[in-house]
């Protein structure tokens, strides 16, 4: 079986632009979630998000999108393109590849997931046909929110022009689009793989729906740090969020052949349905848990060889205990030390994913396990379950996890090992 390995890593989310400055402030305790703007929550009773900071407002590490995409291409954009071309941008840098050979372009896959696309794209155009009528709509309305141009407008930037693919399915699009790059890469369809995922859909329209759903949180409008709150007896719902996770995965030998060095190895893949209902996972995770147990099989693994878990837990009362009962079907009395990273993130939809097996890579890498923000009275379920509460802990490990969960009764789980 060819081995695969991660070369490179991009990221754009709350907690700033930059894989590392994210990392740091994550392992800081620091929180990316804060209060939106009035024009977006004045009439809904959420009024908090967690927005990527722009240069403006975070001088270190803000985004700025005229770094990526001049002013006038960007109208012609959703901000989840933007996203995914700043993450792609950095991924592609820390792994060093450039391909210059058609044959290099034609073994290169791309595979970026998003959960919705372009949503604020789509109420925009929405919002100008009801009041300005639908010829007054741009040329490049399809085009800006299709949820397969972020993959789209990557290949184009960098002439990839191997397997192409845009998984959509929610909260676990992302854990997907790097299980079927893996697939890709060990079937020798392709050598090399950019894969993750880009969301940006904090709208009025979708913040609305989502409340309506009962599914952020609304009571901590007023601490919005406090807001994200995995496992915690207080949770009340998720934290809505945006950005972009990608990673860039190879073929072990293709890898070393042209020297770069991997930075953990990816070795296991699991995926599963719940066929239970369409926006809540049963109470006993029993999907969540096969989800598991594949990746965990298909890396020829046993759950004591784990001894860290990037938890998809996004802080809803009913999803949490659910992922809970997954990890004790799954692990028993074996300690594996749980993070729940959208503590300080929010919940980034389709591209949680990809963001969280970067946090799940960089764990491995530097052997320590990222805290659990607001997790100041673990829900008594928990009990047994060694949950990393508040800061980060250094913790010796050779395999870890990491999770995701979407609507429709979507799980997946992704398996890494330590490079050394």
């Amino acid at each position: 079986m060819r081995r695969i390995v991660v070369t490179g890593m991009g990221l754009v989310g709350p907690l700033g632009s930059g894989t590392e400055i994210s990392w740091k402030r994550l392992l800081d305790g620091k929180s990316g979630i804060r209060n939106l703007p009035d024009e977006i929550s004045n009439d809904l009773p959420v009024k908090i998000g967690g927005i990527v900071p722009s240069l403006i407002e975070d001088s270190e590490a803000g985004f700025d999108p005229d770094l990526i995409v001049d002013t006038k291409d960007q109208r012609k954009m959703d901000r989840f393109i933007l996203f995914a071309l700043a993450a792609a941008k950095e991924a592609l840098e820390t792994a060093g590849w450039h391909p210059t050979s058609d044959y290099e372009r034609e073994r290169t896959a791309t595979i970026i997931a998003s959960g919705i696309g372009g949503f604020p794209a789509i109420a925009s155009a929405v919002r100008i046909t009801d009041t300005r009528g639908a010829r007054r709509l741009s040329p490049f309305t399809v085009p800006s929110f299709l949820a397969n141009l972020a993959a789209g407008h990557v290949t184009i930037r960098h002439g990839f022009t191997g397997p192409i693919g845009t998984p959509v399915t929610a909260c676990a699009a992302s854990v997907q689009a790097i299980g079927d790059a893996a697939r890709l890469i060990r079937s020798n369809e392709a050598d090399i793989a950019l894969c993750g995922g880009a969301e940006a859909c904090i709208d009025k329209v979708s913040l609305g729906a989502f409340a309506a759903a009962r599914a952020l949180s609304t009571g901590y409008n007023t601490t919005p740090e406090m807001a994200s709150r995995p496992f915690d007896t207080e949770r009340d719902g998720f934290v809505m969020s945006e950005g972009a996770g990608l990673i860039v995965i190879e073929e072990l030998e293709h890898a070393l052949a042209r020297g770069a060095k991997p930075i953990a190895e990816l070795v296991g893949y699991g995926t599963s349905a719940d066929a239970h209902h369409v926006t809540a996972g049963p109470e006993d995770g029993r999907g969540a848990a096969r989800a598991m147990k594949i990746a965990l099989q298909s890396a020829g693994l046993k759950p004591n060889d784990v001894q860290h878990l990037n938890a998809h837990s996004t802080s809803t009362p009913v999803g949490d205990r659910g992922e809970i009962a997954a990890i004790k079907s799954v692990f028993g009395d074996h300690d594996v030390a749980v993070s729940a990273t959208k503590s300080a993130t929010g919940h980034l939809l389709g591209a949680a994913g990809g963001i969280e097996a970067i946090f799940t890579i960089l764990a491995l890498r530097d052997q320590i396990a990222p805290p659990t923000r607001n997790l100041e009275s673990p829900d008594p379920i928990a009990v047994g379950i060694d949950l990393v509460r508040q800061s980060a802990r250094p913790v010796l490990m050779e395999h870890a996890i990491s999770n995701g969960f979407g609507f429709g009764g979507v799980n997946a789980s992704v398996a890494f090992r330590r490079w050394q």
